[in-house]
């Protein structure tokens, strides 16, 4: 009876062992497998233009990030030494101080410096052309960014349809219908829906830090161009 029992004990241990080595064996085989770059690879050709979109969106996002700071920035003392100038009948040398900013609001400021000695409302026309060419510089290829942001969940629907098909197909073909069968139209499925939505999501994000940076500058725009009339208008009534 005790020989039995050892017996029964021994098969039990080895039995156990193989369960927690192939358990084991097992979550190590799927650790390995599951990881970023197997999972995008399972999404198929789908994959590659909403790659291509992705590094379309940051290029934009990062040149047009740039640009529009370096737009949006101007010295506090700017304003305050044209007005100097100006007050004191200096108009050329505003002028040349404008031309010499690196500050691209200068170029707005310079446009209604050449235009003194016309009616008030003739420099205000040309500040205004001029501060509409900045803000379509700094507007350009939004277009694009906004675009990336709608079509990407688009190619991620593409993949969605691209991965059922897959999976009807294999269950035409198959003799034998199993969940390796359709697993990997799912992948294909799921991968790229998520992949473009995510996509989709940091370009309009993107799009949308953009926009708010260019309001910011426009605003700027408009409270320098407001406070260089008054400054044209105060030593006419001196």
């Amino acid at each position: 009876m005790q020989t039995l029992l050892t017996s029964i004990l021994l098969q039990t241990n080895v039995i156990n062992a193989d369960t927690v080595a192939t358990a084991t064996t097992t979550l190590t085989k799927t650790d390995e497998e599951m990881n970023i770059l197997n999972l995008l690879e399972k999404g198929g050709w789908v994959m590659i233009p909403i790659f291509i979109l992705f590094a379309i969106a940051l290029f934009l996002f990062v040149e047009r990030y740039l640009y529009i700071r370096k737009t949006a920035r101007m010295d506090n003392t700017f304003l305050f030494s044209i007005r100097e100038m100006l007050v004191g009948g200096n108009v050329q040398g505003a002028v040349n101080y404008c031309k010499n900013s690196q500050y691209p609001i200068a170029r707005m400021l310079e446009r209604g410096l050449n235009r003194l000695g016309s009616p008030i409302r003739d420099i205000e026309n040309a500040i205004e052309n001029t501060a509409r060419v900045e803000i379509y510089n700094m507007e350009k290829n939004l277009g694009i960014l906004s675009a990336i942001a709608k079509i990407a969940p688009m190619f991620g629907f593409l993949g969605t349809v691209s991965g059922m098909i897959r999976t009807f197909h294999n269950i035409s073909v198959a003799n034998k219908i199993d969940i390796s069968t359709i697993a990997s139209g799912i992948y294909e499925k799921m991968v790229t829906s998520a992949t473009g939505l995510m996509v989709g999501i940091i370009a309009y994000f993107f799009y949308t830090i953009l926009t708010t940076m260019i309001d910011r500058a426009v605003n700027k725009m408009e409270i320098t161009a407001i406070d260089f009339l008054d400054i044209l208008h105060k030593p006419a009534t001196k």
